[in-house]
């Protein structure tokens, strides 16, 4: 089997009926069981490479964007704050950039948006494509503390929704142990 087919290999990722909601958290497709995920290296602002190892016993928001993306920048407002309320022991917001300019063009992009202090990671030859379709953003993309795929959404959502903290939750082993 190639890498192309293994991004869309996982449960769930048939097209889903259409439904109405007042909440863009309904977006988020739930996976019946956490699907492993090969680890792809991408970099942060200093050009180091970063994988989701790194990330393991915290639960994980991948965000993809692109600065030529008007519902991706529409996101990163959202995404900073949300960033800013979640508890960095129990959960970790990468937002990576696939422009393939990387950090010429999106850093000074963000900045001109305010959003200087987002702390963006980059994908410019888009290998985690190996890991995740690309073929649409945003795209965010949870993984559980051992880092296996749980949900995904190939779509704009609203993170400042009040009742995201909550979602996010649900994706804890502890949280799970509780119930």
């Amino acid at each position: 089997m190639g890498t192309a087919s293994v991004a869309n290999a996982y449960p769930g990722m048939q097209a889903a009926a259409k439904q109405t909601s007042e909440s863009t958290l309904e977006r988020i497709n739930i996976l019946p069981q956490p699907f492993p995920i090969a680890l792809v290296d991408f970099t942060n602002l200093v050009g180091q490479s970063v994988n989701f190892e790194q990330y393991k016993g915290k639960v994980v928001v991948v965000n993809l964007w692109a600065t030529w993306c008007p519902p991706c920048v529409r996101e990163l407002p959202a995404l900073n704050r949300l960033n800013q309320t979640l508890n960095a022991e129990h959960f970790a917001l990468l937002p990576i950039s696939i422009d393939a300019e990387a950090v010429a063009i999106v850093q000074p992009f963000l900045e001109s948006l305010g959003l200087g202090e987002f702390n963006s990671y980059f994908d410019p030859q888009q290998q985690l494509r190996d890991v995740f379709p690309l073929d649409t953003i945003p795209a965010t993309f949870i993984l559980n503390e051992q880092g296996e795929l749980v949900a995904y959404v190939r779509s704009y959502v609203d993170w400042d929704d009040t009742s995201v903290a909550t979602f996010l939750e649900q994706f804890r082993q502890n949280a799970k142990e509780v119930q």
